[in-house]
């Protein structure tokens, strides 16, 4: 079947005419033919809305009760029943009384739309859920109802209704909207003039966005590439220099003369990495785009002007800023520059603004290498050789003359050595000083730097080139070595982060701790948000430099999606390094992820086993709570029953079930509340010190007599301990080694101390458990072997080791030597007086509470 068509009215606040409208277009389509019916449609007691549901079919509302009330509700039902062709519902946002079948009344409409039934509806912008905090800051109410954002998007058509707000105000001061009484009120409280303003815009704004969100959809569909001019949007292209704060003001002064401007801030990045713009300075021209309700844009190109271009085209964008060029005179001689470039192509439909600033012509301020790649004992070796070796061969070949073509080649040989050792500049260096000496003592006229013979200044040429292209591929190979261990260097940590990610070893902070090392700098933190209005938060960290309230306060802030970033603090990184730390970025957001998806499955799993035990709980209220309670009805119907004359033998026998009857049921109900305590996490030992002889004989109340033997000597150390609780865990333990001793075989009850803990054992010579099955007994509602029924729920070990366990006790189950089970108790012992009033504060602390 296919799925219904929702089409919404969107109202800035109530009154302005949402439901009038919506039910105007039922009128309308009635007239048209088509089976149109109202599922459920609120007209407040407003006259003329109540005039329009004349002559509509209204399907019967359903009633329910909550807290002695009854409330009407859409009956999701009845309608789907009707199966109309367009249906009516009214307050999408609504929240539905308890015990309906949805929570939301845009999840009925969902189930409308599911079964092929198109449904017109009303929403007003305040109910939209991401602008609840900005609704509440305008207005002061926080409104309790929304609905998602996403279902008011996936509308097919969105119809805005709009008022002005002096007319809606006229309209409440009439009695149009709400009752006489409330009129003042309302006037003086929410209705008021800049509260009306401020939602209109904000209803204004939303449409608009969706409105370009189709025109964009509709470009990309029918890949038109020519700009169309719907509303002003400025594109500011940003080189990361300190004119760009400049840029961005001027285009956000631009973009307030046209109605709906809104400013775009790219930065055009290389894809090689190198770069001459300031992390921090692109951090701080984000920081003013995004308040001055502009976007930050980052994009790669190695075309700079082709790259701005096809931005600006892709966003629908009308004109371009750009900043005068920074250039020296001199630069242009390498092109036009990316201002002149941008303007000659970028056509009629784009206008592009030349801005000038304080940078101008004072240079690009191209990156500096951070020290050179050649090392500083090559450098200082390679000048060594480009000013002492040519000095040194002039005044050898002074003594000896080999010729000019040999003079030559040593000179060229100096300069190959310089250029090996040092690169390009001290080669340039040799190159130049030799054919300096060449010249002055070797080519005529000697002892003067003038050649006479044409071939001779060929030669020097040819020996300046050499010179210089040697000293070039050495210069090159330098680079290549540094570029490979740099790409090395990035894959191995790359492949750190992989094996990570496959493996999910890492926790949030030991990465943190490894950017901060990798990158050298003193803090790291990982920081988010949960709206774009929210304060950030810190998820992580690592380091010891200050704490950070905005990714804006560090030094290098790379964001990870739109409410994420990576902050770190001690200095401003190159361009280069800041791939492997989004590559870090990324890595953290996605350990972050994995730890709260793990505890949401601990969670899951705390819930799943909570069900479990509440299905096990039911099993047992249903068979082994009734069994005695049916005995006692039995015994006490009985007693009461004036046909049969009792004994008093069996009178006695009776009282005597009875009694049994309500004593299991006080020890099963006592354990079922006990394991109530334990699955919520509410028991909370009274920890004190005390003997455990004045303990263990409290527990054996309620045991055959003679069936248990006790052996606690009066010499153990006291135990810190909750007395009840450990009443209760040994007296579960007995019941439960009672129960399974075979007739006439007592159980034995021994205490001992070991080292700083006091052991109590419960043993008994009953059939004993397999080793596999040890810890199973101390799961809820698990009975060993064949017990019957009547024997219990199966949770007299688990509530005694939970009981142990919050005491920071344990209970485990060992082999008793020639057959049988016994419990082994271990508990802490007591710790001695110190002795002397300055006594450990650790240790204090340590002590229970």
């Amino acid at each position: 079947m296919a799925r219904g068509k929702l089409r919404i009215y969107l109202g800035a606040a109530p009154g302005v005419g949402k439901t009038y409208a919506m039910l105007a277009e039922a009128h309308r389509r009635l007239e048209r033919g088509t089976d149109c019916v109202v599922a459920y449609v609120e007209h407040h007691g407003r006259p003329r809305t109540e005039v329009l549901l004349h002559g509509l079919e209204q399907v019967p509302r359903g009633r329910l009760a909550h807290r002695g009330a009854s409330f009407e509700e859409m009956d999701v039902d009845a309608v789907l029943r009707r199966a109309p062709a367009v249906a009516l519902v009214d307050e999408l946002a609504h929240t539905n009384v308890p015990g309906s079948r949805n929570t939301k009344r845009w999840q009925d409409v969902e189930e409308l739309l599911a079964a092929g039934i198109d449904v017109v509806s009303t929403v007003n912008i305040q109910h939209l859920e991401s602008l609840g905090d900005v609704v509440e800051s305008i207005t002061g109410v926080r409104q309790r109802e929304t609905v998602p954002d996403e279902v008011v998007r996936r509308a097919d058509q969105i119809e805005l209704v709009d008022m002005s707000p002096q007319a809606l105000r006229r309209r409440m001061a009439h009695g149009n909207v709400y009752q006489p009484d409330k009129v003042d009120a309302a006037l003086s409280n929410y209705f008021r003039p800049g509260n009306l303003t401020a939602l209109r815009e904000l209803a204004l704004l939303w449409v608009a966005d969706r409105v370009d969100e189709h025109l964009n959809a509709y470009r990309s569909e029918h890949r038109v590439s020519r700009i169309w001019g719907s509303r002003e949007r400025i594109v500011v292209g940003l080189t990361g220099g300190p004119e760009g704060r400049t840029l961005i003001r001027r285009a956000a002064r631009l973009a307030e003369k046209g109605a709906g401007g809104e400013v775009l801030a790219v930065y055009i990045a290389r894809s090689d990495g190198l770069t001459a713009a300031s992390p921090k300075e692109l951090a701080l021209q984000r920081t003013l785009a995004e308040d001055l309700g502009g976007t930050f844009h980052h994009v790669v190109g190695d075309d700079i002007p082709a790259a701005l271009l096809a931005f600006a085209r892709g966003v629908n964008a009308t004109q371009i800023v750009l900043g005068s060029s920074r250039r020296k005179a001199w630069q242009y001689v390498f092109g036009p520059g990316v201002g002149a470039t941008v303007a000659r192509e970028s056509g009629p439909d784009l206008d592009v603004h030349i801005v000038t600033h304080e940078e101008v012509a004072k240079g690009r301020g191209l990156p500096v290498a951070r020290g050179s790649r050649l090392g500083r004992g090559r450098i200082v070796a390679g000048w060594a050789m480009a000013l002492a070796g040519p000095a040194l061969m002039a005044l050898l070949l002074n003594a000896v003359d080999l010729g000019l073509a040999n003079d030559m080649l040593l000179f060229l040989a100096i300069t190959v050595a310089a250029a090996l050792l040092g690169g390009l500049l001290p080669a340039l260096a040799s190159a130049a000083l030799g054919s300096l000496l060449l010249n002055f003592f070797y080519t005529p006229p000697l002892h003067r730097l003038t050649v006479s013979d044409p071939r001779n200044i060929v030669a020097i040429a040819i020996f300046f080139g050499v010179g210089m292209a040697v000293a070039s591929v050495v210069d090159l190979a330098a680079r290549r070595t540094h570029q490979a261990a740099r790409l090395r260097a990035e894959s191995e940590i790359l492949s750190f982060l992989a094996g990570n990610v496959l493996r999910g070893e890492t926790s949030l902070e030991a990465l943190l701790e490894r950017v901060r090392e990798t990158f050298a700098m003193e803090s790291a933190a990982l920081l988010e948000r949960a709206g774009d209005l929210e304060p950030w938060t810190c998820a992580g960290r690592a380091g010891h430099g200050p704490p950070l309230e905005r990714p804006e306060d560090a030094d290098v802030d790379m964001p990870v999606g739109d409410h994420m970033a990576l902050a770190l603090t001690g200095r401003v990184l190159p361009a280069e390094d800041r791939r492997v730390l989004a590559a870090f970025a990324a890595q953290a957001a996605v350990v972050l992820d994995r730890r709260r998806l793990k505890a949401e499955a601990d969670r899951a799993g705390a819930l799943a086993e909570g069900n479990r035990i509440r299905t096990a709980l039911l099993a047992a209220v249903s068979h082994d709570l009734r069994t005695p309670l049916a005995g006692i009805k039995a015994a006490v119907s009985s007693l009461r029953s004036d046909d049969v004359a009792w004994s008093e033998e069996d009178r006695a026998e009776l009282l005597e079930g009875i009694e049994e009857g309500a004593d299991r049921l006080d020890h099963l109900v006592g354990n079922l509340l006990d394991m109530s305590r334990l699955q919520t996490g509410t028991v909370t030992p009274l920890i004190r010190e005390i003997d455990v002889d004045e303990v263990v004989p409290m527990a054996l109340v309620g045991v055959p007599e003679d069936s248990v033997g006790l052996d606690v000597p009066e010499t153990l150390p006291m135990v810190a301990v909750d007395p009840g609780l450990l009443e209760r865990s040994v007296a579960n333990l007995v019941e439960n080694a009672v129960k399974y001793s075979p007739p006439g075989q007592r159980v034995t009850v021994s205490a001992s101390a070991l080292v700083d803990r006091v052991e109590v054992r419960v043993v008994d010579r009953g059939p004993g458990v397999p080793d596999d099955a040890k810890d199973r007994i101390f799961e809820p509602f698990q009975r060993y072997g064949d017990a019957p029924r009547g024997a219990g729920v199966g949770l007299g070990l688990a509530v005694a080791r939970g009981f142990a366990e919050a005491m920071e006790g344990t209970l485990t189950a060992e082999d008793t030597p020639g057959g049988g089970l016994t419990m082994v108790l271990s508990l802490r012992a007591a710790r001695p007086e110190p002795p002397c009033a300055g006594q450990d504060i650790a240790e204090q602390e340590r002590q229970p509470q």
